[in-house]
């Protein structure tokens, strides 16, 4: 009985760090905004990411509706900086610094 508890919980635990791993970050999306859109943008992320509110952000979304919003903000932006495995990281990154969300980014 002690050796099934253990193994249980030992499941338990990779899989609750696997799913961890798989989600976005904010900080890789400022990250990847400083080193792949910055310079595209002509602007911080500061302002990139105030440029809409969570909720707008929220309705935009992290998909194709996330790259043609940075393409209408960013017109010069390359579409190899716009990868769909970037897109996710680059949301979550407007999201967190949005211009009612009250944090600012250091970049």
């Amino acid at each position: 009985m002690n050796k099934i508890v253990k193994i249980a919980l030992a499941t338990t635990l990779i899989l609750g760090m696997g799913s961890v791993t798989l989600n976005a970050d904010a900080g890789k999306g400022q990250k990847l905004y400083l080193k792949k859109l910055k310079g595209a943008c002509g602007m911080n992320g500061a302002k990139m990411a105030a440029k809409h509110s969570q909720d707008e952000w929220e309705e935009i979304g992290n998909g194709a509706g996330l790259a043609k919003e940075i393409k209408t903000i960013c017109p010069s932006a390359k579409d190899k900086a716009l990868k769909e495995k970037y897109l996710k990281h680059y949301y979550d990154f407007f999201y967190e610094f949005a211009n009612d969300s009250g944090n600012v980014p250091s970049c």
